[in-house]
C-alpha cells in the first residue's frame, strides 16, 4: 500500500485509545484539511459552523506578532487507513503513515486553521514553521460530536482582568498595571484577577474596569511616557479628593458601607471618571488640581437623588450600567466641579433625560 503522508510522531494512550502527536509544517495544512461542504443541520455536523468574523482577528495576531505568536495543538480525526511504525528502541516514537485516500477531520482548532491558511498567503516565511496536531482514529459522526463537546465544554475563558495582567503586547494594559502600582489607593484595592467582585471582597475595583476607564481617558491603546504620567497624576488627584476613599484609608468607613451606600466603587462611575479624565487630557490648560479640590464637597451617596437618580441610578433604585449612564454621570460630575458642558453634550443630556429610564 502506498502512503502519501509520513509524519514523525509520538504515540500516547487516553481512555485506552491510542493517539499520535506530530509537528506538521504549516504549508501542508491546506492539503490535509480540505474545505468541507456546508451541512445545514447541526445534528449532521461534527462541530459548529466556522465564524468568519474571527478569522481576520486571528490572522492579524499572527502577522502582527510574527516572531512571538503561539498556538496550541489542533485536534484531528483520521478517517481512513493509517499505521504507526515505531523506531527500534522505543515503541512510542516513530513514523505515522497515512493512506493517500484518508480524510482529515478537524475536531478542535478550525478557526486557528483557517487563519493560518490566510496568513500564509501574506507571509510566505511562515510556510516551513510547524504546528502540533493530535491525531485520533475517526470513529464516526457521533464520536466526533462527542469529541468536540468534550474538548470545549470544560474550557473556561480567562477573565479580562487576568488577560490584562498578563498581556505585554497591549501598551495600555502595561501602562494600566504600572499606574495601579504607582497609585497607592488603586494598588491597595484593585483585584488583578477577577472581573466580578463578591460582596465580601477585600478589593473595590477590578483591573479590567480600570483598563476600560483608562481607555476612555486616552481613547487609544498606544501609550507614551507622557500618557502614563498623566494617568498617574489623574488617579492620584482623584483618590486624594474623593472623601469616602480617604475615609476608608483612615478606617472611618468600611468597604461594605462604601460598596452598599455610595456610587464611587461602581463600574459606571469609574467609566464616568474616565470620561472626565478625557476632558482634562484634551484641555491641559485647565488646572486639574484646583478642580478636583471641589470634588471633596460632592455627595456620592446613593441616596442623593438630585445628583444620581436618572443618571447613575434608575428611579426604581437599581444601578444603571450603560453608555448613557456613563455620559450622564460624567456630566453631573462636571457640573459639580464647575466645568462647562458643551452645548452639544447639554442637548444630548436633555434628550436622554427626556427619554427617561
Amino acid at each position: 500500500m502506498e502512503f502519501t503522508y509520513k509524519f514523525s510522531a509520538v504515540k500516547g494512550i487516553q481512555a485506552n485509545q491510542q493517539y499520535y502527536i506530530s509537528m506538521v509544517p504549516l504549508k501542508y495544512l491546506s492539503k490535509l484539511f480540505k474545505e468541507e461542504l456546508d451541512v445545514p443541520l447541526p445534528e449532521h455536523r461534527s462541530q459548529r459552523r466556522i465564524n468568519e468574523l474571527r478569522i481576520p482577528e486571528i490572522k492579524k495576531y499572527i502577522l502582527d506578532n510574527r516572531n512571538n505568536y503561539i498556538f496550541s495543538a489542533l485536534a484531528s480525526s483520521i478517517d481512513g487507513h493509517f499505521v504507526f511504525k515505531p523506531i527500534p528502541d522505543n515503541e512510542n516514537i516513530g513514523i505515522l503513515e497515512i493512506d493517500m485516500d484518508a480524510r482529515f477531520l478537524i475536531n478542535d482548532g478550525q478557526h486557528r486553521l483557517a487563519a493560518i491558511n490566510e496568513a500564509l498567503g501574506e507571509d510566505e516565511s511562515l510556510l516551513d514553521e510547524t504546528i502540533s496536531i493530535v491525531f485520533f482514529k475517526d470513529e464516526g459522526l457521533y464520536k466526533s460530536q462527542q469529541m468536540f463537546t468534550d474538548l470545549n465544554k470544560h474550557a473556561v475563558k480567562t477573565s479580562n482582568s487576568l488577560s490584562t495582567l498578563y498581556d505585554s503586547r497591549d501598551e495600555l494594559a502595561v501602562v494600566t498595571r504600572e499606574v495601579i502600582n504607582r497609585v497607592s489607593f488603586l494598588n491597595l484595592y484593585t483585584d488583578k484577577e477577577k472581573d466580578i467582585l463578591g460582596k465580601n471582597s477585600s478589593k473595590l475595583f477590578t483591573l479590567n474596569n480600570l483598563y476600560k476607564a483608562n481607555y476612555k481617558i486616552l481613547r487609544k491603546k498606544n501609550c507614551s511616557k507622557k500618557d502614563e504620567e498623566f494617568l498617574c497624576n489623574f488617579w492620584n488627584e482623584l483618590s486624594s479628593n474623593v472623601c469616602e476613599w480617604q475615609e476608608l484609608i483612615n478606617k472611618n468607613i468600611t468597604k461594605k458601607d462604601l460598596r452598599e451606600n455610595y456610587i464611587v466603587t461602581l463600574a459606571v462611575t469609574l467609566n464616568a471618571f474616565g470620561k472626565l479624565g478625557a476632558y482634562f487630557y484634551d484641555t491641559p490648560s485647565v488646572d486639574m488640581h484646583s478642580k478636583f479640590k471641589k470634588m471633596q464637597k460632592i455627595n456620592w451617596s446613593r441616596a442623593c437623588k438630585e445628583n444620581w437618580y436618572g443618571r447613575t441610578i434608575r428611579n426604581d433604585g437599581k444601578i444603571k450600567n450603560n453608555d448613557e449612564a456613563v455620559f450622564l454621570t460624567c456630566n453631573k460630575i462636571k457640573e459639580l466641579l464647575s466645568i462647562a458642558i458643551s452645548k452639544e453634550d447639554k442637548m444630548k443630556e436633555i434628550r436622554i433625560l427626556e427619554k427617561g429610564n
